[in-house]
C-alpha cells in the first residue's frame, strides 16, 4: 500500500516513514544517513543497493528487525544514503503464552538438576548470538570498560533484564518473562546470574579491565597534553581582550 502511494506521487516517502515507522529512523523521515554494505543486514543491503531510481520504491524487504519498503537518495561510491520504512510483525499474545510455558517447563528441568542451564541454552534457545556461548551474553556497550567481556553494569542491561535481575542472587535462574530485544522484537526469556560482584574498591583480581582502561586513558590524556602544551609554546595565538582574563586549562597561551 505504502509503496503504491509512494510510487504513484500520491504521498511522500518521508511523510509515511515519519507517521508510520517503527524505526528511530522515521523522526528523519526515515532517512539512515550514507552507510557500506556491511553496516546493514544482508537482507537489506542486498536490495538496497540494488536500487538506482531515487523516485521509486523496492518491494517488501523481510529481515531479522521486520518488513522495510526502501528508498535510494543517493549513491556515492561504495556508500549509499536510503530512506526506509520499517515495520515489526506482531507476536500474538496466545504465542507468547506458549513459549513462557515452555520456558517454565525448562526452568523446573534445571532445578531438578535434569539439564544444567548451560544445555538449555546450547540446544534449546532461539537466541543465536548467544546459544554457541553457553547462553553467555557480552557486553557490547560502546566505551564501557567490560566492553567485550561478559560482565555488566546494572544500567548496560537491557532494561527489561535489569528489572528482573535487581534481586536475584548469584547462580539463580529467573522466573520466564516477556521482553523487548535489541531488534525490539518481543522475546520469552530466562536469565541466569552467573557471577554478581557488589560495590567494592577497585583491586586487579576482579576488576582488571576497568583499571586497565582507566591506566591507558590516563597515559593517553597525558600524551594529548604534553602535544599540545608542545605547540601551544611554539605558535602565536591571538586572545580577544575580552576572554584574556580566563582562566586556561593550557598555560602560554598569552605571550
Amino acid at each position: 500500500e505504502y509503496t503504491d502511494q509512494i510510487n504513484s506521487g500520491e504521498r511522500e516517502f518521508s511523510t509515511l516513514a515519519l507517521l508510520h515507522s517503527e524505526d528511530p529512523s522515521a523522526m528523519k523521515g526515515g532517512e539512515l544517513g550514507f552507510m557500506t554494505r556491511s553496516q546493514l543486514v544482508p537482507e537489506f543491503a542486498n536490495v538496497a543497493f540494488a536500487l538506482s531510481d531515487p523516485k521509486k520504491v523496492s518491494n517488501v524487504v523481510e529481515s531479522e528487525y521486520g518488513f522495510h519498503i526502501i528508498q535510494l537518495i543517493e549513491r556515492r561510491g561504495d556508500m549509499g544514503n536510503f530512506r526506509h520504512i520499517l515495520l515489526k510483525p506482531r507476536i500474538p499474545q496466545e504465542s507468547l503464552d506458549t513459549a513462557l510455558v515452555r520456558l517454565d517447563s525448562i526452568r523446573n528441568g534445571i532445578t531438578l538438576k535434569k539439564i544444567t542451564f548451560d544445555e538449555a541454552a546450547t540446544f534449546l534457545s532461539a537466541d543465536k548470538d548467544t546459544r554457541n556461548n553457553k547462553g553467555i551474553m557480552v557486553n557490547n556497550t560502546r566505551g564501557s570498560a567490560s566492553a567485550g567481556t561478559p560482565r555488566f553494569a546494572l544500567n548496560e542491561l537491557n532494561q527489561d533484564i535489569a528489572k528482573i535481575i535487581g534481586e536475584m542472587k548469584e547462580g539463580e535462574v529467573s522466573k520466564p518473562f516477556i521482553m523487548l530485544n535489541e531488534k525490539g522484537r518481543q522475546v520469552a526469556a530466562m536469565v541466569k546470574i552467573s557471577a554478581r560482584n557488589e560495590g567494592h574498591k577497585a583491586n586487579i583480581n576482579n576488576d582488571y579491565q576497568v583499571i586497565k582502561q582507566m591506566a591507558e586513558g590516563a597515559r593517553q590524556q597525558k600524551l594529548v597534553d604534553e602535544w599540545l602544551q608542545t605547540k601551544i609554546n611554539k605558535t602565536y595565538v591571538r586572545i580577544d581582550p575580552a576572554w584574556q582574563g580566563c582562566e586556561l586549562k593550557y598555560k602560554g597561551w598569552q605571550k
